[in-house]
């Protein structure tokens, strides 16, 4: 995947979640499913995330940035902010 095509995956998770969130504002019965559907996008939100700045440090530092690759989500998720 290169920058344009995680870009574009980003904006589509942030999409989805608009919605879902949109959806449980309406329908608060439906809460348990849709808050872990909410909560994986943002795990793969912060997947993507990862994989552009891994990528872009690399492009920075000479490296090839097709190198990099998605971390799994304990590790993504486990950051210091």
């Amino acid at each position: 995947m290169d920058d344009a095509e995680i870009l574009d995956r980003i904006h589509q998770i942030v999409d989805t979640e608009r919605e879902l969130r949109a959806h449980l504002a309406e329908d608060p019965d439906d809460a348990t499913e849709t808050r872990s559907r909410i909560r994986k996008l943002e795990e793969s939100l912060d997947q993507c995330w990862d994989l552009l700045r891994q990528r872009r440090a690399r492009e920075e530092f000479g490296e090839d940035p097709a190198a990099a690759a998605a971390r799994p989500v304990p590790e993504v998720e486990s950051y210091l902010q």
